[in-house]
């Protein structure tokens, strides 16, 4: 029976528990931390956990610590190679330096996922977002 583990959704995770992993909410969220625990909805326990942001070839790191995240926000989780992870040609940078240029492309890209939206919805006949069922 315990054969069985890897082949359920849940079980899968086993072997995540304890290693460095970049967690990717709906929201768009970029969380990078040492998963720590898990449950049958995969709802995640981070530990040591860094919200990532990027702009151009810069990024910044704010700090959250304990990060206890709901299965269904959950879009991408991966694991860090930590021999590779300071090979990547990005700068650091401050975290308030950022934020701005951050929150800037996130409102470019609301705008245009409206844009889009619209058009899917009147040229293509497809529902709007939040419609037909997906609310909660």
């Amino acid at each position: 029976m315990d054969s069985l583990i890897p082949f359920t959704t849940s079980g899968s995770l086993v072997d995540c528990v304890d290693r460095k992993m970049l967690v990717i909410l709906r929201d768009g969220r970029k969380l990078h931390g040492v998963l720590r625990s898990y449950d049958q909805f995969a709802n995640l326990v981070l530990e040591d956990t860094v919200e990532r942001i990027y702009h151009g070839n810069a990024f910044a790191e704010n700090w959250h610590g304990l990060f206890l995240i709901r299965g269904e926000n959950v879009v991408l989780l991966g694991e860090i190679d930590l021999d590779r992870e300071d090979d990547v040609p990005l700068k650091q940078v401050d975290y308030n330096l950022l934020i701005s240029y951050h929150k800037q492309d996130a409102d470019t890209k609301k705008e245009r996922e409206e844009v889009k939206s619209q058009i899917l919805y009147e040229q293509k006949g497809f529902c709007k977002e939040g419609g037909e069922g997906d609310g909660y």
